[in-house]
This record gives structure tokens, sequence and C-alpha cells, in this order.
């Protein structure tokens, strides 16, 4: 029962994205987080979102923007190995507050109220139109780089921010595409190697015992074929009341995860 759940819920995720707008990797880490422990959620996240991008990558890289890739691109690599870095010690510390809540004994812990905060502040930051129609100046392109990939590295929301600084370069739609493609895959091979050193290698003896493995498996495959479909059945488009819906049920998981009742 836990495989079909995992496979559907990746697989709904994925092809979601074709109808709200909202990025791939802000909606598989709360379909991740039911299933896995919060940090390896993100690192399987992290691992479908790179194998998606270097499937586009391979598609339209060729047109990416050069010069964009190493103002904006390089700063969020090395940005995005300092979130990965924080990501792990906040995964480290002791719960701040427990408490007795739904038949149970919550815990209130610094890595579930940091992420739960950012799913929150960016469903509302990529659903409000007035936000996501916020574009910053060309010269802040580094500075621009960094923050996205250090929220790439510490939570993998990274595409907000990116589309922010990247949105008043001028480019046509392909071009813009392909410079955020690889940008992205810059980010995502750079917390994935902290990653891999850090909380999956501490995971993995745990998910070879408890079919862990065979679990994300399953949901790369369920969030593959939910891309695969969605981008089949319609051209991307944001409807908005889809939007509004996903956006209400990414703020409940957030203020679950903050609060413990979520873990």
């Amino acid at each position: 029962m836990s495989f079909l759940a995992v496979g559907l819920a990746a697989l709904l995720s994925a092809g979601l994205t074709l109808f709200s707008g909202f990025g791939l990797g802000t909606l598989l880490l709360p379909a991740f987080a039911f299933f896995f422990p919060l940090d390896l959620a993100v690192a399987a996240t992290a691992v479908v979102h790179l194998a998606n991008n270097l499937f586009k990558l391979a598609l339209v890289g060729r047109h990416a923007h050069g010069s964009t890739v190493i103002r904006f691109g390089l700063p969020a690599a090395v940005a995005a190995i300092a979130g990965a870095w924080l990501l792990e010690r906040t995964g480290e510390l002791e719960p701040i507050h427990r408490y007795s809540g739904l038949g149970r004994t919550l815990a209130v812990t610094p890595i579930g109220l940091a992420l739960g905060a950012l799913m929150v502040g960016f469903a509302i930051l990529e659903a409000v139109p007035r936000f996501s129609k916020w574009t910053v100046a060309p010269r802040w392109l580094p500075l621009g780089g960094a923050l996205s990939g250090f929220f790439g590295g510490f939570s993998g929301h990274q595409g907000a921010l990116r589309s922010m600084f990247l949105l008043k370069l001028g480019f046509d739609r392909r071009q813009f595409v392909a410079t955020g493609v690889v940008c992205a895959v810059l980010v995502d091979g750079a917390r994935l190697a902290i990653y891999s050193e850090s909380f999956l290698a501490r995971h993995l003896q745990a998910l070879r015992e408890g079919n862990g493995l065979a679990l994300l498996a399953v949901a790369i495959a369920g969030a593959f074929v939910g891309s695969f479909v969605g981008s089949r059945l319609v051209e991307k488009v944001t409807l908005r009341a889809v939007q509004w819906v996903v956006a209400a049920l990414l703020i409940a998981i957030g203020v679950g995860l903050a609060s413990g009742a979520i873990d």
C-alpha cells in the first residue's frame, strides 16, 4: 500500500506542475515529506529534480546565455553548498518544543519549523500574481544567484527567486528556459554532493532495511510518469483555481511541518 501511495503522490505532484504553475520541487517536497524524514525528503526531491533538469538540458541547454550562467549560476552553486550544509546541521538539532495533540506527543523541530515556514512563504510567493511579477535589475544577478542557490540547497525552493532575477534580461522563452535549466543543474549537483555525504549516507541502512530505496525508486518513476502524461495532455498553463487550491494545500502542509503535526 505504501508503494501505491508514494507513486500516486509523486505522479500527481509532477502532473500538477503543468496546471498550477508551481515548480516540480515545490510540489514534490511535501509529497515526499509524508513518507521520508524531512532531510531525506529534500534529498529525494533533489534527485528527481536533477534527473528532470538533465533531460531538459539535453534538449535546450545549447540555447543558454553563457555570461548569465557565469554571473548567476556559479554563485548559485556555491551558495547551494552552504544551504545544504545548513540543512544538515539543522537536521541534527534537538526538538525545541514538545506537546500533546492529535492523540500523540508532537515535537516542533528546527528543521520542521524552518522547512514549514519556507514552504508557506514560497507558496504565497508563487501563487500571488503581484509577487510572481516582481523583477530585479540585471546588476544584482550574482546576489540573486546566491539567494536562489542558498534556498535551493536548504529547502529546494529555487525556481521563484531564479525567475525573479532572470525575467528582466530580455531573453526569448527558449533562452530563458535554457539558462534557468543550466543554473538549476548546477545547484542540484552542488547540493546533492553535500546531501550524499551527510543524511543520505546516514539514512542508507534504514532505507535498505525498510524498503526505502524501493519507495524512492517508485516515487521517482511516478514523478516522471506524471510529468510525461501532463505534458501530453496540455501545454503548460496556469489555472488560477488549481493554483489557489494547491497553494492552500502547501500552506496547510507547511503549517503541519512547522507545528510537528507532520513528522
